[in-house]
């Protein structure tokens, strides 16, 4: 079990120097630093800060902010955590999920979300049973008339819309899409991807090629990650997925390994469910020499 801490500032004008040692000061032996907006959820440093903790670690930043500017960021990264048995800890607020204080806190943060958006749901509804009233019919003159203008204009606010979304789960999906297409099967991918991830937040594969399509319309992602997937020798296969694991967080440990392939429900190459350290070790050498991995291993 390790304390975990994680740094940001906003711009390269600014440093990260003193929250790196206030969490050095706090016991973390492994500490990640990130030049990025708070706003920004697609942090690729924070992306690897989540795929690195693993079951009953500790993520632990100098204050909340330096984390999520929004409540709801703030607890879809907790959600992460607590789907690995890890927990959280803010240094400078009353939170830290290991402890029956902060879980209550964060309960309390949970439900005044929801309470504002029940709130804004029943402003919305009072002000069109109001606008009935007086003889207002809602929505847009323009889509009841069919004007193209005010299609298009809807469509590129739905298209907007979308990519906000997207935008909010890239850590999830596009490390892995940008280092592993077209040199991997789809299925494949998409498995590495859902391993880690809460049910709730899994992919579908038509749902994350359409992902795909549209990063690399608005040139987020190279048009070569949708290219057809060469044919792989079978025997290949294993040493391909693990050196991909592997790729993602050179740091991870080969149980940790062994957990993702099973959580991928990947048979041994002896067609067993359970995995050993001396099998993946043995997959990890085989990547090396096949070329798929450079050698990080001890």
């Amino acid at each position: 079990m390790s304390l975990i801490g994680y740094a940001r500032v906003s711009t390269e004008d600014q440093t990260p120097l003193p929250q790196s040692e206030t969490l050095q000061s706090a016991g973390c032996a492994e500490i990640f630093e990130e030049h990025a907006s708070g706003g920004n959820r697609a942090r690729p440093v924070l992306a690897r800060v989540l795929e690195r903790v693993q079951s009953g670690d500790t993520l632990v930043v100098v204050r909340i902010d330096r984390l999520a500017r929004s409540l709801s960021h703030l607890l879809e990264v907790i959600e992460r955590l607590e789907a690995k048995g890890a927990f959280f800890r803010s240094l400078q607020d009353p939170i830290d999920t290991a402890s029956p204080q902060g879980k209550f806190t964060l309960q309390v943060l949970g439900a005044a979300a929801e309470f504002e958006r029940a709130l804004i749901r029943e402003r919305t509804k009072a002000g069109l049973v109001s606008a009935r009233a007086k003889g207002r019919v809602g929505g847009n003159p323009g889509l009841r008339t069919k004007d193209p203008a005010a299609l298009r204009k809807v469509r590129l606010a739905r298209q907007d819309g979308y990519m906000e979304r997207l935008n909010e789960t890239a850590q999830d999906w596009v490390p892995h899409v940008r280092r592993l297409r077209p040199d991997m099967a789809w299925e494949d991918v998409l498995r590495i991807i859902n391993a880690p991830l809460p049910q709730d937040r899994r992919w579908t594969q038509s749902r994350l090629l359409r992902a795909v399509k549209a990063y690399v319309r608005d040139g987020f992602l190279p048009a070569e990650v949708l290219g057809r997937a060469g044919r792989r020798k079978t025997d290949d296969r294993l040493p391909a997925i693990v050196a991909a694991i592997k790729g993602s967080d050179p740091d991870i440990t080969l149980q940790a390994i062994c957990d993702r392939l099973e959580a991928m429900r990947e048979r041994t190459p002896r067609g067993r469910t359970s995995w050993q350290p001396s099998s993946v070790r043995m997959l990890l050498e085989r990547a090396e020499r096949l070329g798929l991995l450079v050698r990080q291993m001890d």
